[in-house]
C-alpha cells in the first residue's frame, strides 16, 4: 500500500443535518436512524468536528431533475405517491418488508441523494479535498425500483455528478458485506467508471449478484471487479482480499476521483451477514482508500456510509474512524470513549457501550506473500484476478 498521507489536514466537508434521521422505516427495521445519531454524537464528543479545515454542510432535498440523472421519473413519481398514502407499488420494491412505506420517504431519501451529489460537487470543484456523508451509501436502489433498504441511490448520484462535472474516470469502491449491485448496474456499460465490490458470496447473501466473472458490459470490459468472499471470512482474510485487488485495480484504471462506500455490516457482530471482520480492519481499509485517493486523484475522495446494523458496538465506531481518517486525525488505539456518549447510549438503548476504541492493527498476509490454492479465500481472490485483471491490462498471477 502507499504511504500515509502527510501534511496539514485536508479540507473536509461533512454533509450532515438532523433531518437525516427522518429516513426511518419504523420500529424493528434494521436500518435504524439511531446509528446515524450515535455516530455524529461520538464524532462531536471526540472533537473531530472541530478540526481546522472541516466545514459542516447542510444538504438540501434533491429535485426531480437531479434524481432523473439516476432514476426513472416514473419511479420517483411512484415513491411520491406511495409516501402520500397511495397504494404501494410492490413491483417497484415499495411497501415490501425491506422497504416499507413511510410518510417522509421521498424527502428523506432525496435529501441523502442530494447530500452525496453535493459532496461530489464540492470535491470536484476543489472547494474541499474530501467529503463524507455517513447517511449515504444506499447502493442497492435501481433506476426503477427500491431494493435492500435503499430508495434512491446516492452512491450512483455521487459518481454521476462527478462525470457530469467533467471527470473522465471515476472509481467506486464498495466495502459493504452486500454486493454494490445498484451502482454496478448504473455504470455497467460505461468505461468511465470502475466499480470494485468486496462482499460476501452471492450464493449465501442478498442480493445474489456480484460474481468474479461479472466484469462489465460489452462497451466497458473490466469496468466491474467483484470479490465474492466465503462466509466466515475473518478480518485478516478480508484485508488480504482487499489488498489483493483494490490497489492494483485502481492504479491500472487511474481514476480522477474516488467514491467509496463503507458499509460496516461485514463485522462479526452484525446480524445480517456471515463475515467476521473487525472495526480495526475496517479502519485499515478506510485508510487504504484515503491513501489511494491522495496517490491517484490529488486527494479527491467522497466517502459514504452504507449497511451496518450492530447499532451501538460497531456502526458509530467504524464511521467515526472514516470521518477521523478523512480529517487526517486518525483515532489512536485504546482512545477512551467519552463518558457522556456512553451514558447517552445506555439511556436510549439500555446497552453498555465499549469503554475504549479497539486496539491493535490487524495482522494479515499480503497477496505478495503468495497464492495458496488450498485456501477458499485465495481461490476466490484468484478467480477475481483471473477474470478482471487481464481486462485492466494486469497480470493476474503477479
Amino acid at each position: 500500500m502507499p504511504s500515509s498521507p502527510s501534511g496539514p489536514p485536508s479540507r473536509l466537508a461533512v454533509l450532515w443535518t438532523p433531518e437525516f434521521l427522518g429516513y426511518d422505516f419504523g420500529p424493528g427495521h434494521p436500518m435504524a436512524p439511531t446509528r446515524l445519531d450515535l455516530t455524529v454524537r461520538l464524532v462531536r464528543e471526540l472533537g473531530i468536528i472541530d478540526t481546522p479545515g472541516i466545514v459542516l454542510v447542510e444538504p438540501e432535498v434533491a429535485d426531480d431533475a437531479a434524481l432523473a440523472r439516476v432514476h426513472e421519473p416514473e419511479y420517483v413519481a411512484a415513491v411520491r405517491a406511495a409516501a402520500a398514502g397511495g397504494v404501494p407499488d410492490a413491483a417497484r420494491g415499495l411497501g415490501t418488508q425491506d422497504d416499507p412505506v413511510f410518510g417522509a420517504m421521498h424527502e428523506a431519501a432525496a435529501r441523502i441523494f442530494g447530500a452525496s451529489q453535493e459532496a461530489a460537487r464540492l470535491v470536484w470543484s476543489g472547494e474541499v479535498d474530501h467529503a463524507v456523508n455517513v447517511a449515504g451509501g444506499m447502493h442497492h436502489a435501481m433506476p426503477g425500483a427500491a431494493s435492500g433498504f435503499c430508495i434512491y441511490n446516492d452512491a450512483a448520484a455521487a459518481v454521476r455528478r462527478l462525470l457530469d462535472d467533467g471527470a473522465e474516470r471515476v472509481a467506486y469502491v464498495d466495502l459493504d458485506a452486500h454486493h454494490g449491485d445498484g451502482v454496478e448496474a448504473a455504470f455497467w456499460d460505461d468505461p468511465r467508471v470502475l466499480t470494485v465490490s468486496v462482499h460476501q458470496s452471492p450464493m449465501t447473501l442478498f442480493p445474489g449478484t456480484g460474481y468474479a466473472t461479472d466484469t462489465g458490459g460489452p462497451r466497458a470490459p473490466g469496468s466491474a471487479v467483484n470479490v465474492a468472499l466465503p462466509p466466515r471470512t475473518d478480518a485478516a482474510g478480508w484485508l488480504r482480499a482487499v489488498d489483493a485487488v483494490v490497489p492494483e485495480a485502481l492504479r491500472a484504471f487511474a481514476p480522477q476521483a474516488v467514491v467509496s462506500q463503507h458499509g460496516c455490516d461485514a463485522h462479526s457482530l452484525d446480524p445480517l451477514s456471515d463475515l467476521r471482520v473487525s472495526v480495526p480492519a475496517q479502519r485499515t481499509a478506510a485508510r487504504w482508500v484515503h491513501e489511494l485517493a491522495h496517490e491517484l486523484c490529488d486527494g479527491r475522495w467522497v466517502a459514504l456510509g452504507g449497511g451496518g446494523y450492530a447499532v451501538v458496538k460497531v456502526v458509530p465506531f467504524a464511521w467515526t474512524h472514516v470521518l477521523a481518517e478523512a480529517a487526517h486525525r486518525p483515532i489512536a488505539d485504546g482512545t477512551p470513549v467519552p463518558e457522556a456518549w456512553r451514558a447517552y447510549v445506555e439511556e436510549i438503548s439500555g446497552e453498555s457501550a465499549p469503554a475504549t476504541f479497539d486496539a491493535g492493527e490487524v495482522g494479515f498476509a499480503s497477496w505478495s506473500s503468495g497464492y495458496d490454492p488450498d485456501k477458499d479465500l485465495d481461490r476466490v481472490v484468484q478467480a477475481t484476478r483471473n477474470a478482471a485483471f487481464p481486462l485492466l491490462g494486469l497480470d493476474p498471477l503477479h
